[in-house]
């Protein structure tokens, strides 16, 4: 068994164990596997044991590894920041988008998804701390931008992500997850439909998960330590 496949192993038992613990559903929380700075290589070591998932944000490396695994069974993930420029590649590449973070962002995404594609899944990145390196909607635009989002051909709304600051206690993070949670909940209560909350990474996934996660970015604990972003992208 390759080091990919015992640590993928390793995740999953997180991941189990955690449903277990909060008592959510097994297999509620999907594994999505954050491949980026990672060569196509590793995606390959890890669809030989069945995981489907991969997270992108470079968004040429990830054409490169698009066209490098033409025609095997995976669902690609674009999870980095969203400029205008790249957004026509992305509409046509993708399967999901986790950080809309501006309505312009998915108007242009929704005019570009092509028309013999299924619609492009969507969440939108929420922003619950001060972080200024960080994008995202403010809690009290999420609503509004639900019932725009919601009139866009080729774009179907999943859910809301996040991207925390860290925090060492458990108990600290999952304090910004429970507001996520919560936010989405009042938007269903209003007729939203969404099911998707995008949340938790290596060091965090257990608070996630206790918090509702239904969907948990993975990298470093999958692939080790991340390599060097390509040249120029961003």
């Amino acid at each position: 068994m390759s080091d990919i496949a015992q640590r993928l192993q390793r995740v999953r038992e997180r991941i189990q164990a955690a449903e277990r613990r909060w008592e959510r559903p097994a297999g509620s929380v999907q594994l999505l596997a954050v491949s980026k700075t990672r060569p196509a290589d590793d995606i390959r070591a890890a669809l030989a044991v069945g995981q489907k998932r991969f997270g992108e944000s470079y968004l040429q490396e990830a054409l490169d590894k698009i066209e490098a695994l033409r025609g095997e069974p995976v669902e690609w993930h674009f999870i980095g920041r969203v400029q205008s420029n790249k957004t026509r590649a992305i509409a046509g590449n993708f399967h999901w988008v986790h950080s809309i973070d501006k309505l312009k962002q998915a108007r242009r995404l929704s005019r570009q998804r092509p028309g013999g594609m299924p619609p492009l899944n969507i969440c939108l990145q929420v922003k619950l701390d001060a972080e200024e390196t960080k994008g995202g909607f403010e809690p009290d635009q999420v609503a509004a931008a639900v019932a725009e989002i919601g009139t866009l051909p080729g774009l179907r709304l999943r859910g809301l992500m996040t991207l925390p600051a860290p925090a060492d206690d458990l108990e600290s993070q999952r304090r910004p997850f429970r507001r996520l949670r919560r936010l989405l909940e009042s938007l269903n209560a209003d007729g939203a439909g969404l099911d998707t909350l995008s949340m938790g990474m290596s060091g965090d996934l257990e608070a996630a998960i206790a918090e509702g996660a239904t969907m948990v970015r993975i990298g470093t604990a999958i692939f080790g330590p991340r390599n060097r972003p390509p040249a120029g992208q961003g």
